[in-house]
């Protein structure tokens, strides 16, 4: 079995979802990997990695020209995997569809080349199901296998040429700039939600963040209501964390949000309210106002 992985570049770097896709992939065999745009010579470092096929002609990772090229190599492989990115998530259902096969989405362990465990019902059950397609099409939540090193490798790099697509076109990209760790990968995450009230109060979290070295994360209401922009959600419809350590203030604990963090291994609720379905699954509790809190927590860091 061969398996073939989805490799996304990020500020010269293989993203670090990626590299757990990478890990998930070892699990059937040789791994080839392709990268849409530049980066190839950076993929080909990654470990365990024989082929990196470069599609440069693809400047932006746009979903149809990406799925296309896909179908073209999926009959050389018994597996094709992404990281449950938004790009992974964009593309590779995509793919499947031209395949004419099931995608597997959000993998959290993998049984056997056929069958796989994913979470369903917003994370409160698991299931596992088998595959009989030829081709299996997955994502895998980073969060869940353990990225591979960045380097080691010395993979051949071989160039594919992007189709003609016309369905699609690339108009922009708004990056947010921001010197803070990656929330998906973080070690620390600190979380506000709906309690923060506004936009401003959201900004009581960036000293305490600063000294934690920590990703700042909100929750779907708090994006909603204009406090935080759609990069920062956690939750089931936003990012999947597993930090060592997650700070939830003034978040209820809405279970689109529980989805999205309660692999966390330690994971700290502040909340007036203490009845807060976020208290369930916290490891420790305060009860009391944030705006109270938080002043407090940021001068005994």
């Amino acid at each position: 079995m061969t398996a073939l992985v989805v490799i996304e570049i990020e500020n010269g770097e293989v993203r670090q979802a990626s590299r757990s896709a990478l890990t998930a992939a070892t699990k059937f065999g040789e791994v080839d990997a392709i990268v849409f745009g530049k980066g190839a010579d950076i993929a080909a470092q990654l470990p365990h990695v024989k082929n990196v096929f470069s599609v440069e002609g693809l400047t932006h990772e746009l979903a149809e020209p990406s799925a296309d090229i896909l179908a073209t190599l999926a009959k050389d492989y018994s597996h094709i995997i992404a990281s449950a990115t938004a790009n992974g998530k964009n593309v590779l259902p995509r793919l499947a569809g031209l395949l004419d096969a099931q995608p597997i989405p959000d993998v959290i362990e993998i049984k056997d080349a056929d069958t796989f465990v994913r979470p369903i019902y917003a994370g409160n059950a698991l299931a596992t199901v088998r595959s009989s397609d030829t081709v299996k099409i997955l994502t895998v939540r980073a969060s869940n296998f353990d990225p591979a090193a960045p380097n080691g490798g010395n993979a051949a790099v071989k160039t594919v040429e992007a189709p003609t697509n016309n369905k699609s076109t690339f108009v922009k990209v708004e990056l947010s700039n921001s010197g803070r760790p990656e929330l998906e990968s973080a070690r620390v995450v600190i979380s506000g939600g709906k309690g923060m009230k506004d936009e401003a109060n959201f900004k009581l979290l960036e000293p305490i963040a600063d000294k934690l070295k920590a990703a700042i994360g909100a929750s779907r209401a708090a994006v909603d209501a204009g406090f935080a922009p759609n990069e920062m959600q956690v939750g089931q419809t936003g990012k999947i964390v597993a930090p060592e350590l997650y700070i939830a203030v003034g978040l209820s604990g809405a279970i689109q949000h529980l989805a999205g963090m309660k692999d966390s291994r330690v994971i700290v609720a502040i909340n007036k309210d203490p009845e807060a379905p976020i208290f369930r699954i916290a490891d420790y509790g305060i009860v009391g106002d944030l705006f109270d809190v938080l002043p407090e927590l940021e001068k005994a860091l």
